[in-house]
């Protein structure tokens, strides 16, 4: 009889937790719908061909978001060439030479600690140490900015995915003779590649809608420009310009913006799923 009784209490007590476990969910899924549907409701009206072909307009006039859209693409080129190097080369230390060394204890929490950190932070470091002494916005400061976010992801990644293979692959390659950063290049970098693009996707997917950072350090430029070493617009903060202004066709622009960024992180998300079920199926 007790035994009945503390299974009947087990049994409903993982019904309560299940319960309340799929309507958190049910109420986030509710709300991210709310805003997907009206997100995409006021962003197609403003999405044309002109979006793609013409500059950011003054005021009452038609215009696209042509110099935006180059603008985050570079900024976020160079943020990923930079920073993904780094992020595999230190996720690559902490799971293969320094697991369990200190100073990979304290590389850990400092990479935590950037990964929690608001990137607004990020913008204000990046604007002290090289905005100032430049003596103006440019796109290489937004790409550093970028690529201060890029790194961390691409750390714990990494690591993650290194310490998933299984160490006889690495044993197995000593034992033929081959040096350590052999068995690395050739054995378990190749074993974790998909998670490790997984990493570098989510990574430019979590950069791609970043503004705070890009206002203290790129600023913004209402005109075409590739200029590595001057202001350079980019979709987010075109978006927080246009969003705050009191006129309604940049308000058309802004809501096409957004459903721009939103349909890349998807995408971006969608390939990173598939790329990391390809990897445990593997």
């Amino acid at each position: 009889m007790v035994d009945r009784t503390l299974y009947l209490r087990r049994k409903a007590i993982n019904g309560a937790f299940l319960t309340l476990s799929a309507g958190a969910e049910l109420f986030g899924l509710v709300w991210l719908g709310f805003i997907l549907f009206e997100l995409i409701v006021e962003g197609i009206g403003g999405l044309g061909p002109q979006v793609f072909t013409e500059m950011t307009p003054p005021p009452g006039s038609d215009g696209g978001l042509l110099n935006a859209i180059a603008g985050s693409i570079i900024m976020s080129a160079l943020a990923v060439a930079a920073g993904t190097p780094i992020g595999i080369l230190a996720g690559t230390y902490l799971a293969e030479y320094g697991r369990h060394g200190k100073l990979s204890f304290y590389i850990r929490f400092l990479n935590d600690i950037l990964l929690s950190a608001p990137s607004i932070v990020i913008g204000i470091f990046i604007y002290e140490v090289l905005v100032r002494p430049m003596g103006r916005f440019s796109a290489l400061a937004g790409a550093a900015a970028l690529a201060v976010i890029v790194i961390p992801v691409v750390v714990r990644t990494t690591e993650n995915m290194l310490l998933l293979v299984p160490g006889s692959l690495r044993e197995a390659a000593i034992a033929l003779g081959a040096p350590m950063s052999s068995v690395i290049r050739t054995v378990t970098w190749r074993a974790a590649r998909a998670g490790i693009i997984t990493g570098v996707l989510l990574a430019i997917a979590r950069i791609s809608g970043e503004t705070a950072p890009l206002l203290f350090t790129a600023l913004n430029n209402q005109f075409w420009s590739t200029n590595l070493t001057q202001p350079i617009a980019s979709l987010p903060t075109i978006i927080f310009q246009f969003a705050m202004s009191p006129y309604e066709d940049w308000h058309r622009l802004a809501w096409a913006g957004a459903l721009l960024i939103t349909f890349a992180v998807l995408a971006l998300s969608v390939v990173a799923r598939v790329l990391e079920a390809q990897r445990k199926q593997g």
